[in-house]
């Protein structure tokens, strides 16, 4: 018998427009993990719902969350600070639940974690394929956000990834390295390992993570 996770969508708003967050509601939850998305995607990404589906069952709600440009529709992400804004607005819901509360997302999301989690009370930060730097361009490095997070961070990185292959990351940050996986850990079919695989060592490693929270 397959469990069914409850999910329900709420739209939150904030200065820069209507944010919405897809919550999947984990029955006696102990923590919330919030997810923000890329700047070239959304929630439909392929890891955060592999998170979504996963981790409910462990006791994790998951919330993922669309920023207001892409609720609107729009096709390119707005600045950096409008990410941060639309962020902090919304944290309130996400807090709501009264649970610890852990800040994450992927790429320009994990980007928008890091900047903010500790000023927010987050309990940890969770960065899937940070964006380390723009591809081909190791020197415009943004280590600092990552490292400057101020939390416990899991880092997981595709080792394709061009914005930042697993071992250029910066010592302490150690990144759980997705075999074969490139910056959305899509996996070719030639690799030694299946795409259900390659998502499987991303919520075994979040879940096992998300146990000493």
């Amino acid at each position: 018998m397959t469990t069914k996770i409850a999910e329900t969508v709420q739209d939150v708003p904030t200065p820069t427009g209507d944010a919405r967050v897809h919550w999947y509601l984990a029955p006696d939850a102990r923590l919330v993990l919030a997810l923000g998305h890329g700047a070239g995607g959304g929630v439909e990404a392929r890891d955060l719902r592999a998170l979504a589906t996963a981790l409910p069952l462990d006791g994790v709600t998951v919330a993922l969350v669309e920023q207001p440009w892409r609720v609107a529709g729009k096709r390119v992400a707005p600045a950096p600070k409008a990410l941060d804004e639309a962020w902090r607005a919304l944290w309130p819901a996400l807090t709501a639940p009264g649970l610890p509360v852990v800040a994450g997302g992927r790429s320009a999301g994990a980007r928008v974690a890091c900047r903010t989690a500790a000023e927010l009370g987050a309990a940890a930060v969770l960065a899937l394929s940070f964006p380390l730097h723009p591809p081909g361009r190791p020197e415009k490095s943004r280590a600092d956000e990552l490292t400057g997070a101020g939390l416990p961070t899991l880092v997981v990185q595709g080792a394709r990834d061009p914005f930042g292959r697993p071992e250029e990351f910066p010592p302490g940050t150690e990144p759980v390295a997705v075999p074969a996986g490139d910056h959305g850990f899509a996996v070719p079919k030639k690799a030694d390992i299946t795409q259900m695989e390659a998502l499987a060592v991303i919520t075994d490693a979040v879940g096992m993570w998300l146990k000493a929270i």
